[in-house]
């Protein structure tokens, strides 16, 4: 498989391990899935089941999970220490290899409808696939919980769910179904019963209270435990980290004279965000890498083909839409940018070149970190294409479903922009970082700068048509607006840079021909 969606449904049971067995036998009678993770907390009344596999097969799982849940659980006589308002209480979708964030909000949304239409579920959409601002944030959506929302669904035009009918399913509530970065479920446990202080600490932490902006936080009381819990959902560990949220509950947890007992991470984690911590705790120095993991090494063995390019060129080479000429454009600005950070190394370490070491070895990381961004957008550029084709196919009629078309036809259409327009800023970028190199690099490399300019200025070109290809008549006239001056301005920077660098390479291929001057 080489396109993998993650689904992490959360069932309203965590008691009942017969009934939990029974849903997880429905999931994994899919085939194409793999079951990763399950872990269920009585206190909470609720388990986490993790599942990754082909988008298709994953969206298939899962609703066979939900329909079991439905089936199973009544939430009539379900207590816990965890919000909730449906047996299947929400399943979000994560992009993990080779699939964009445009591809689970599909399924969130295709999930969703089948679960609205076949199980008489109402159904939220949440995070990426909202339909609404508001409905971003799961809290507001999830707010009253079961109880609260039997008495407002049908009565309140905000609770009006996206699919399903207009009222609250008699035993299994209503399910928030959405898309999202991967999450990390921390929770840290105190030493002591006090519930306020795990609330206060709570409140610290959050984002909707002034704390971290990626940090989702409520306080719980573990009573078979005789303990409190500050419980995290940490929505984007790169910019709001593990490390920094575990070091704030233990500063604050010290003010009311309390001790950490442990930590516990609920269901899985990305060895990158484990990293981070390690990298923080060791404080590890800026030479450090994350190939320096053993694991990580040999797993990049292992994947390497025996020519990096043919399996890109084998995939543009077919009969299809994507990759096409979007996914080049980035790719030639990626060429670009090697052959420029290759020119760097060979230019690092030359002692007639001593004097401009540091500048080179900042041009490098520079253009080592546009690489980067630059072979994501190889990707990205397919998924965009794809999810603007999935947009057109979707149904025009009824009303509702028109609408919903048109949003995501919207939607997909500023994607298939902002990619390409991503393209041509690093590709000038890029462009601008070369003209900075030409009287500090060596002297013998200056082809290979000069191609890699020449390959940088062919994909901002090329990104450029991708651009105006998009732009058709009918586009809403304010994207237009803001693209267009953009988009002329880097074509404008790009192509001067360019002959900057053309220039300055035609110049030092003319010295190297004129013949040696006799004594």
């Amino acid at each position: 498989m080489s396109r993998l969606v993650e689904c992490v449904p959360n069932f309203s049971e965590g008691r009942d391990k017969g009934k939990i067995d029974e849903i997880c036998r429905a999931i994994t009678s899919v085939s194409g899935v793999d079951l990763l993770d399950r872990e269920s907390d009585p206190d909470h009344n609720r388990s986490v089941v993790t599942i990754v596999g082909a988008p298709e097969a994953v969206a298939r799982a899962v609703f066979e999970g939900a329909r079991a849940a439905v089936r199973l659980i009544d939430l009539n006589h379900h207590k816990g220490a965890h919000p909730r308002m449906g047996a299947v209480d929400v399943i979000p979708f994560v992009p993990v290899k080779d699939v964009g964030m445009d591809t689970c909000i599909a399924l969130a949304r295709e999930v969703g409808e089948r679960m609205g239409r076949e199980l008489e579920v109402p159904v939220f959409l949440y995070e990426r696939a909202s339909t609404k601002p508001e409905r971003e944030d799961l809290s507001w959506v999830r707010a009253g919980e079961f109880e609260g929302l039997r008495q407002t669904i049908g009565h309140d035009p905000l609770r009006v769910p996206d699919f399903g009918p207009n009222r609250i399913h008699p035993t299994a509530g209503a399910t928030a179904v959405g898309a999202r970065f991967f999450l990390i479920a921390f929770n840290v446990n105190l030493s002591t019963d006090r519930i306020e202080v795990a609330q206060r600490i709570a409140k610290v932490l959050r984002n909707r209270t002034g704390g971290f902006k990626f940090v989702k936080a409520l306080g719980f009381s573990l009573k078979e435990r005789g303990i409190v819990q500050v419980s995290m959902n940490l929505v984007n560990y790169r910019e709001s980290a593990v490390h920094r949220a575990f070091l704030m509950v233990r500063e604050e947890a010290a003010r009311y004279g309390v001790a950490v007992l442990e930590s516990e991470i609920v269901g899985l984690i990305p060895n990158e965000a484990l990293v981070m911590t390690a990298e923080h705790s060791l404080q590890l120095c800026d030479a450090w890498s994350h190939r320096q993991i053993l694991e990580n090494r040999l797993e990049e063995v292992r994947c390497e083909p025996e020519s990096t390019l043919t399996p890109l060129l084998d995939r543009i080479a077919a009969p299809t839409g994507a990759p096409g000429g979007g996914s080049v454009s980035a790719a030639l600005c990626s060429l670009g940018s090697a052959l420029t950070s290759m020119v760097c190394g060979l230019t690092h370490g030359k002692k007639a070149y001593a004097m401009h070491s540091e500048t080179v070895i900042a041009a490098r990381q520079t253009a080592e970190k546009i690489r980067r961004e630059l072979t994501e957008l190889i990707e990205s550029d397919a998924r965009a294409f794809e999810a603007f084709m999935a947009a057109n196919k979707m149904p025009k009629e009824p009303e509702d479903r028109a609408r919903l078309r048109e949003e995501s036809i919207r939607k997909a259409t500023r994607e298939a922009v902002q990619v390409p327009l991503r393209v041509m800023e690093l590709g000038r970028d890029l462009l601008a970082l070369a003209t900075t190199l030409t009287q500090t690099t060596l002297a013998n490399a200056v082809t290979d700068l000069g191609v890699g300019a020449l390959a940088a200025e062919a994909g901002v070109v090329g990104a450029s048509y991708n651009v105006q290809a998009n732009l058709t008549p009918g586009v809403d006239p304010a994207l237009i607006a803001e693209v267009e001056p953009r988009m002329e301005a880097l074509l404008e920077e790009s192509r001067a840079h360019a002959t900057t660098l053309r220039e300055h390479v035609a110049g030092r291929l003319a010295k190297m021909r004129m013949p040696t001057p006799k004594a």
